[in-house]
């Protein structure tokens, strides 16, 4: 099955009691049983629910994967992942990072006596370097949020496996269409799946997909156990907004690749993050792994004020200052006192994430609008 055509059928059917071509929403807590643990697969719905079983079912299809399960957040999700290690374990992860990963390991776990070590990963070097007898996690995001910072999924998945480490890739930023961590080899993927899995802004979510049998029993022990379970209206949601992933995504990349090359042109920007350059510095391996360069992209100006920013910032009036990405409609962010306030101004400014950095997620309306509104608000 193509690609396109599996991300609209793989995993859901027609319900089999009414014929109906979408998943019903299955909006129970609970389920009636013949008979004392006699029931037809379904018990509590924080253990499993009709809706969620079909939204895993296609999380799976779309990363070529065996198992899928759906949490509450990509928080959640990442927790949970977190939550097969035990203290004096060490984790490997990405200097550049989305910022409530970082506050989540910093913040909670290291508490717990789990060490995370914080690294370059775009250089499988560094990852090398940083493995000790007690690495059993491996965390990667590519492209990093926010500078598009580019990991070579492969490389990193042979060192995990000679570690004896768990590999898990945040694939949040390229999506499914554009990527799939599991076949380069990595044991685990995790999404946000509030971002483009979902695509409309309407609802916060996260998955991991996996083929392993033994993880499957652990980390569905865990969601079960802990609860970060999503309801069915927003499995529903997911659902609903995989079926167009492909159309969206072709237009985010073709909106994303006109933008970038006007920032690029723009005498008031200094630099454009975006792995679709060919003098980016990861674009051969993002160009080898994914398949095509996608519709998020942060710059700076050339004025590298606070100030300056700002006024970019305040003065779009089509793109919208927001936390989030991966919608139809396009935002605007600054990591630096929003989605990676959580981050300590030095760790942030030593990993290149100044305070004056803008991130753009691009949408999918006209690009020329978009362009024009960018023009504008840069002055």
């Amino acid at each position: 099955m193509k690609l396109n055509t599996k991300i609209i059928h793989a995993g859901v059917e027609p319900d089999p009691s009414t014929g109906a071509i979408m998943t019903p929403i299955f909006q129970t807590s609970t389920f009636v049983q013949s008979g004392p643990n006699q029931h037809q697969g379904y018990d509590y719905s924080r253990a499993g629910n009709p809706t969620r079983t079909a939204l895993e079912k296609s999380l799976a299809a779309l990363e070529n994967a065996k198992h899928g399960l759906a949490f509450s957040s990509g928080v959640a999700a990442t927790e949970t992942v977190v939550k097969l290690l035990k203290p004096g374990d060490e984790v490997i992860a990405a200097s550049d990072m989305y910022g409530g990963t970082y506050r989540l390991f910093s913040k909670i776990w290291e508490g717990f006596g789990i060490k995370f070590i914080y690294t370059d990963t775009s250089v499988a070097e560094n990852v090398a370097k940083a493995v000790t007898d007690k690495t059993k996690l491996i965390w990667i995001e590519t492209p990093t949020n926010p500078l598009m910072n580019i990991t070579d999924i492969a490389a990193v998945a042979a060192i995990a496996k000679k570690a004896g480490a768990l590999l898990c890739v945040d694939n949040t930023f390229a999506s499914p269409y554009l990527q799939n961590p599991i076949d380069l080899g990595a044991d685990i993927v995790m999404h946000s799946a509030t971002k483009y899995l979902g695509g409309h802004s309407d609802v916060v979510m996260g998955a991991l997909m996996f083929n392993h049998n033994d993880l499957l029993e652990k980390l569905f022990f865990i969601q079960k156990s802990s609860g970060a379970v999503p309801g069915p209206m927003d499995c529903f949601l997911v659902l609903r907004g995989i079926k167009t992933l492909h159309v969206r995504m072709q237009r985010h990349c073709e909106n994303g690749k006109k933008v970038a090359a006007f920032l690029a042109a723009n005498e008031k920007v200094k630099k454009v993050y975006w792995c679709g350059f060919e003098a980016a510095p990861g674009h051969a391996v993002a160009k080898k792994q994914m398949r095509d360069f996608g519709g998020m992209m942060s710059f700076e100006l050339q004025d590298d004020s606070v100030e300056a920013a700002t006024k970019v910032l305040t003065s779009t009036k089509l793109i919208a200052l927001a936390e989030s990405l991966g919608g139809v409609e396009s935002l605007i962010n600054h990591p630096a006192t929003m989605t990676h306030a959580s981050i300590p101004r030095e760790e942030r400014i030593k990993n290149g994430l100044s305070d004056s950095l803008i991130r753009l997620s691009i949408g999918i309306e006209d690009a020329d609008d978009l362009i024009e509104d960018l023009r504008e608000a840069i002055g």
